[in-house]
């Protein structure tokens, strides 16, 4: 698959006349609790030529395969392509955004080319902002928690999609720094030994089995545990408060660089052609 995608990414470039400059894995297989037929989760950030920027109209600045755009040549049903333009993600990387911040320490990266990705983890930390990503993991696991596992019988994967993120969160009340992508690494650091820990074993190779579409009746324990962490991070969350410098000078130097590297090093190797 990863040729594949690579081919795809190829032919984006060609179609759309962009360099993509990062494409890596987002959902489940990046986790670490993908099953045996789980989609490909695909994110990439990409770069116009210069002069798409020097516009007075905003223009738009998503590329998503299949869905909003195209490709010529086939896509894989198992594919999920979407990608940012890099001022895009340059503006939600000023504000924390954690899905970016998840990309950039996927463990599965398919592509990378150019500095700008390793100029943006050199930044990392210095835009991290726990307020912001906190909030955004216990919005999450308060959703999935409300809509997913109330019912009489649950589906594995939803006990998941409420337990990684509450982890998140507790990650960044002890560490105050980004969480891990993997959630294995969350569970071994945050989850003691013993039956709990055992539980979530459990539900992973369970998961990776291919069971998580069955509903079966729901698990009492794990239920409570989600509700307490999830009670005791909000009211961590009400405490937190802490301002970060605004990047936005030092990641306005990042895309002119990112320009000027780009595109003059295809356009010196357009003079070598000649």
């Amino acid at each position: 698959m990863k040729e594949h995608i690579v081919e795809v990414i190829h032919q984006i470039e060609i179609d759309h006349d962009v360099k993509i400059l990062f494409a890596c894995e987002s959902g489940s297989r990046a986790w670490g609790f993908p099953s045996k037929d789980s989609d490909y989760d695909v994110r990439f950030i990409y770069i116009h030529k210069p002069d798409w920027y020097l516009s007075i109209d905003q223009k738009r600045d998503v590329i998503e395969i299949p869905g909003g755009d195209s490709v010529s040549i086939p896509i894989d049903l198992l594919l999920d392509m979407s990608g940012w333009e890099l001022t895009k993600a340059l503006r939600l990387f000023r504000k924390s955004n954690p899905p970016l911040l998840e990309w950039l320490r996927s463990n599965i990266v398919y592509y990378q080319s150019y500095s700008t990705i390793d100029q943006m983890k050199e930044l990392e930390q210095k835009i991290f902002s726990p307020v912001s990503c906190m909030h955004h993991y216990l919005s999450m696991a308060k959703g999935n928690f409300r809509d997913d596992v109330q019912g009489e019988e649950v589906r594995i994967k939803k006990y998941l999609n409420v337990l990684r993120p509450v982890l998140a969160a507790k990650w960044i009340e002890k560490y105050d720094s980004i969480p891990p992508i993997e959630f294995q690494e969350l569970v071994e650091e945050l989850v003691s030994e013993g039956e709990w820990k055992d539980s979530i074993a459990n539900l992973l190779e369970r998961k990776r089995a291919g069971e998580e579409i069955y509903l079966e009746t729901r698990i009492d324990n794990i239920n409570e545990y989600l509700h307490e962490e999830i009670e005791h991070l909000e009211t961590y969350a009400k405490l937190l408060n802490k301002d970060i410098p605004d990047p936005t000078e030092e990641l306005d130097m990042l895309l002119r660089g990112a320009l000027r590297e780009v595109w003059d090093e295809e356009l010196g190797e357009l003079g070598k052609r000649r």
